[in-house]
């Protein structure tokens, strides 16, 4: 089995002063390349924590992460940098879109960092917008965008630089439910397309969307559904 992502008792304790809270009590589990994966638990459950962690935002207290054949619990902090830039796409609840700028330039973000130049990003972002369905928008920043179309601009910057995994965290959160439908049904076709995706969520109608479905509760793997 090919796995993109093997996660081997994980914990991560959290310290506030003298007092330590554990946010992850030993979970493993593996995602296999190409696969859509959901992370469903309430809140506190540790989904958020689990998500820093597979998107290189955060290091494990122990335990071992590896992405893509590194083993990414012993990298560097630079290192870590560069793999979140080149390996992990995010599309966050808050989309997260510097206001000033037009949906190209914030689609070329995770491109101008990693020092492509100025006609190559340019072009590749306007496919993953084209790719979206936001061809007609790329001049438009986020104020002049619906809801549902700043987060189709958030998935296109996710996308232009070809990432291993695409992490999604509650994508569908601050949107009315025909938008929520149809930012799904672009997750659903990038799958399809062979991307890796893992959707962090509470809602069990967005989990379903999914192939494999991991439940947390209190720090721990609870059950996995296939």
């Amino acid at each position: 089995m090919d796995y993109l992502i093997s996660v081997r008792d994980i914990v991560k304790v959290y310290e506030m002063g003298t007092v330590k809270v554990p946010a992850l009590r030993g979970a493993s589990f593996d995602i296999s390349r190409g696969s859509f994966a959901s992370i469903m638990g309430p809140s506190g459950s540790g989904k958020t924590t689990l998500m820093h962690i597979l998107g290189c935002l955060s290091r494990p207290t122990s335990g071992e992460y590896w992405l893509n054949g590194r083993k990414v619990s012993d990298l560097r902090d630079d290192e870590l940098a560069e793999l979140r830039n080149r390996e992990i796409g995010f599309v966050f609840q808050t989309f997260n879109l510097l206001p000033r700028a037009t949906a190209m330039a914030n689609v070329e973000l995770p491109l101008l960092y990693d020092g492509i130049p100025k006609r190559d990003r340019q072009r590749c972002a306007k496919e993953a917008l084209e790719s979206v369905g936001l061809a007609h928008r790329l001049a438009h920043r986020p104020s002049e965008l619906s809801g549902g179309e700043r987060q189709r601009v958030a998935i296109a910057r996710a996308l232009v630089n070809n990432p291993s995994i695409i992490l999604a965290d509650e994508p569908t959160g601050n949107l009315d439910t025909e938008s929520g439908a149809e930012i799904m049904a672009i997750f659903r076709r990038l799958h399809e397309q062979g991307n890796t995706l893992i959707i962090v969520t509470h809602e069990p109608y967005i989990a379903e969307h999914a192939e494999t479905i991991l439940h947390f509760r209190d720090g721990q793997l609870v059950e996995r559904e296939e």
